[in-house]
């Protein structure tokens, strides 16, 4: 049995101890428009991929830096290489989390080059919490938290191709990218 994943661009990925030259974009953004929001329980098929989108979308619209945007399209990066487990399970799995956090770590570190102050993180943290909330409460019609998170940008809770997720997400990408490089 390998130790590795293979990515679509026929990487050999070690999830337990990853490289930055192992990390692809295009992967990210191939995985991510495969996988879907809540496990699966929304009456209709809603991407990761949109997810991501839709949380870059929402720190544009409160104003926060390039680099923030960029973490919040990249937040749920890791979840392409090593899937994911919804939150109440998660939060008793502390070996999960150890591997998640140093895929997503290793992702941050290749295309962010440093790693999130802590504001950044909250402000990365805040905006997934608020998408989170507005998903279940479009699709499920459940309140997560007592007060309703305003969003400023109004995301298009729909089903969408794969393909068209996965082109819009590198779009959104290298746009990010070539604006921080400037």
């Amino acid at each position: 049995m390998t130790d590795y994943l293979t990515t679509g661009s026929k990487i050999h990925l070690t999830p337990l101890s990853p490289k930055k030259e192992q990390i692809k974009i295009e992967d990210i953004a191939h995985a991510l428009s495969f996988m879907t929001r809540a496990n699966g329980q929304f009456p209709e098929f809603y991407s990761v991929g949109q997810h991501s989108i839709h949380c870059m979308e929402e720190a544009q619209a409160r104003g926060y830096s390039k680099r923030v945007q960029l973490a919040c399209l990249l937040h749920d990066g890791s979840e392409a290489y090593m899937a994911d487990i919804i939150r109440p399970i998660k939060k008793h799995l502390p070996g999960y989390l150890e591997i998640e956090a140093g895929l997503q770590g290793t992702i941050y570190e290749k295309y962010l080059e440093t790693p999130l102050t802590e504001e950044e993180m909250a402000q990365v943290k805040s905006v997934d919490d608020n998408l989170l909330y507005h998903e279940f409460y479009h699709y499920m019609g459940e309140a997560l938290f007592e007060e309703e998170p305003v969003l400023k940008s109004n995301p298009a809770f729909i089903t969408e191709e794969f393909k068209t997720v996965e082109k819009r997400f590198l779009e959104k990408f290298h746009t990010l990218q070539a604006k921080m490089e400037i």
